[in-house]
């Protein structure tokens, strides 16, 4: 293809970092450079490792044709496209006379395009009729989304990045903002050197974020909401509340005011295993705060009451009405990068496009009528979310499992039980841009699919802002589009006037266009405005977009936007009015119910487990990239010399690590930046990337009641040396377990 400079949007964290492209000889060889956007609203130029080094990555390892087994001891077969789609319309015949359409189940990524989500809620929720879409978001995003929903009346984060650069007080909690999410955290941290706002990390963790906050406070495990509460107790009790706004904007003070009477400092603190005076310094820069604005991220978020720890940091702003204004609000910070298209899209199990759900009557008419189907043809109640389709592999409940862009037999909890429900699976579909994952082991069907820079569409991040996405590489062999994919499955399940699209923009025109009365309104928004004007935030309705973009003024249009500084950001809520029934936001009262799984004399430890800065989820990409690969060459322990020195570990010495459902082992990395009784370790590497080196393989599956999100944050382990024989090294060496 013609490449000159293509701006596009990095394909990793839900930061959305606007990049640009261009094609440069290096060595004699044509080469991709990759930059970044300094034009794009969200990053202002900025890039981290993982976005610099993308590039480097396409080519290497890819699925290039359709495979196909029929069973997982055989070796996999090139076959052809035709055969490919007359597979998997015979096995969706199949299953749904043996186990009707609810046997049929697909998981999906963030990693998809918003066109990509969108065909497949239309083919499974519309046209065959199952609800059975979930995706990888509901081990990452799903807490904060029910909590938003719960408290605000809807999803989607009310505030914007230029509120980093306003804030006089930031709220980290839950997140390593600094590693996984590091051009918003160069952005605050800018700002914090320039002012006088306050930095509050809450990690059990002294990660390079709370390396610089103003305060660290270091709590046990699943103390969140007993901290969140504590920090209430005082604001209360200073006066130090917004009065007029909990009156005429809010309901349910009057019980969180009751239920928090009991969170004194003093319990507090012996709860939380942090300092009577820390928590009053924490209460203290919200209270003096003119605006406080809060960060999280999967610290929260994957817990057993995720929802709940979400509402609570929620209540805290609706307490001082920091919400809604300059500088403040509850800010999810979003793990992938369309993670937020995906659910606009209705990208889960319980939703439908426009942040719509299935069990809503009217909303399910509303899209039936819009997809041209017979009323009904929409399941009213949720489908299966990610753990439940691990259940029914169990229990031989779904015979069709499609696996799109993710890769569950190293992301999910409890991965021998995950994995052991795989190798159950009938009829394994696995759709990736890669070959092998750890995921393709247990496929029975490969198809190949286009990646960043291969296929044109668009993606959302945490602030709300689209950005269009194209094409500026060749397809790679035969190689299709996410949504291409779908269509195609669905025109040969009969269902031609539902895929009548043939471009992605068609396809986005068409989504958009069931937002129009959504809190997530986009119907201003097109590829083509977006190609022209650059990235846009919603809401953006349709009387937004005056201008005509004609080939004749396009120019004219980019340049002035290119002049001018960078789009402000738009928050939410600036009315004090939310998506409630009501109009008012919502309080909760919760106490505590802390980890669902808890140390205990046989498992005395807590695993807390986490990303690093330079690795992307389970290595996929980065793993196939040398200058990431010398940056983290090895997984580890993270361990305090306390605990390091009762059980006789020294440095680099190899650990196991055991919990009720697995083992893993890492080298220890003794440290002070981890509080004694807690041990950290990166879930990065699967199998294909090192021996016993799967963090997920301790994890338990123990999910949110509200958002059915997996607590993977934390679970009980016991620690153990591992001796090596004289003059063995840990990857040569025959082994011998003792227990200490």
């Amino acid at each position: 293809m013609d490449l000159r400079k293509t701006k596009t949007l990095c394909p990793y964290c839900g930061v959305g970092c606007g990049l640009e492209v261009s094609e440069v000889t290096k060595n004699g060889q044509p080469t991709l450079k990759v930059m970044g956007d300094r034009q794009h609203p969200s990053s202002l130029g900025k890039v981290c490792v993982k976005g610099a080094t993308i590039a480097e990555a396409l080519d290497r390892d890819r699925l290039l044709y359709p495979m196909f087994r029929r069973s997982l001891s055989e070796k996999f077969q090139r076959i052809s496209w035709d055969e490919a789609f007359d597979l998997i319309v015979n096995r969706i015949q199949a299953v749904k006379a043996s186990h009707g359409v609810d046997g049929i189940a697909m998981y999906g990524s963030g990693q998809l395009q918003t066109e990509d989500y969108y065909t497949a809620q239309k083919l499974l929720k519309g046209c065959l009729g199952t609800n059975n879409f979930d995706a990888n978001s509901r081990l990452c995003m799903a807490s904060a989304a029910v909590g938003y929903t719960q408290s605000l009346g809807a999803d989607g984060p009310p505030a914007c990045y230029e509120d980093l650069e306003l804030t006089d007080c930031a709220f980290i909690i839950g997140s390593n903002t600094a590693e996984c999410h590091p051009i918003v955290f160069n952005r605050l941290r800018e700002h914090l050197k320039r002012s006088k706002a306050k930095l509050i990390v809450v990690d059990p963790r002294c990660t390079k974020t709370a390396e610089v906050a103003d305060l660290h406070l270091a709590i046990k495990p699943g103390t969140d909401i007993d901290l969140l509460n504590g920090i209430a107790h005082l604001l209360l009790k200073w006066g130090k509340i917004d009065t007029l706004f909990i009156d005429e904007c809010t309901n349910g003070f009057s019980k969180y005011a009751m239920l928090i009477q009991s969170y004194t400092p003093e319990m507090v603190a012996r709860r939380c295993g942090i300092r009577i005076d820390h928590l009053e310094q924490a209460a203290e820069y919200w209270a003096k705060a003119e605006s406080v604005l809060s960060l999280w991220s999967m610290g929260m978020n994957q817990s057993s009451e995720g929802t709940a720890k979400v509402r609570t940091l929620i209540n805290l702003h609706l307490m001082t009405g920091d919400i809604g204004r300059p500088g403040s609000g509850p800010f999810s910070l979003t793990g992938q990068p369309n993670a937020m298209g995906g659910r606009e899209a209705g990208g889960l199990s319980h939703l439908l496009p426009g942040y719509r759900t299935v069990k809503n009557p009217a909303h399910r008419a509303f899209i039936e009528q819009a997809w041209q189907l017979p009323p009904n043809s929409i399941a009213p109640l949720p489908g299966r979310d990610a753990w439940a389709m691990i259940e029914g592999l169990e229990a031989g409940e779904v015979g069709l499992f499609w696996v799109v862009a993710t890769n569950p037999a190293v992301s999910m909890p409890d991965l021998e039980r995950t994995k052991a429900a795989l190798l159950k699976s009938p009829f394994t579909i696995c759709q990736d841009a890669y070959y092998p994952t750890e995921t393709t082991n247990y496929a029975h069907l490969l198809l190949p699919a286009l990646q960043w820079g291969e296929k044109t569409g668009t993606m959302t991040n945490s602030e709300r802002i689209v950005t269009y996405c194209p094409q500026f590489r060749d397809r790679p062999g035969e190689a299709w589009a996410d949504w291409e994919i779908f269509a195609e499955v669905g025109r040969r399940l009969g269902f031609q006037q539902q895929f009548r699209a043939v471009s992605s923009a068609e396809i986005y025109a068409e989504f958009t266009q069931l937002t129009g009365d959504r809190p997530c309104n986009m119907t201003g928004l097109s590829h083509q405005r977006l190609a022209a004007e650059g990235p846009i935030q919603w809401p953006c309705p349709a009387e937004e977009n005056p201008i005509e973009v004609t080939p004749d003024n396009r120019g004219l249009l980019q340049k002035l936007l290119h002049q001018e500084e960078p789009l402000k950001g738009k928050r939410l809520y600036t009315d004090r009015r939310f998506h409630t029934a009501d109009g008012r936001a919502k309080f909760a009262a919760y106490h505590s119910r802390g980890l669902a799984e808890p140390p205990n004399t046989e498992y005395p430890f807590v695993l807390t487990i986490g990303r690093l800065y330079g690795h992307w989820h389970t290595m996929t990409r980065t793993g196939r990239i040398e200058k990431i690969r010398k940056l983290h060459p090895n997984p580890f322990l993270e361990i305090h010399p306390r605990d390091a020195a009762r059980l006789g570990i020294t440095a680099g010495e190899l650990v196991e690590v055991r919990s009720p459902r697995g083992m893993a082992r890492f080298p220890a990395l003794i440290t002070k930046n981890i509080t004694p009784g807690t041990v950290f370790a990166p879930m990065h590497w699967g199998a294909l990337w090192g021996e016993n080196t799967e963090a997920n393989a301790l994890s338990h599956a123990a999910t949110c009641p509200d958002s059915l999100q997996p607590e993977l944050k934390a679970c009980a382990v016991q620690l153990c040396k591992v001796e090596l024989a004289p003059g063995r090294s840990p990857s040569l060496a025959t082994e011998a377990i003792i227990s200490v």
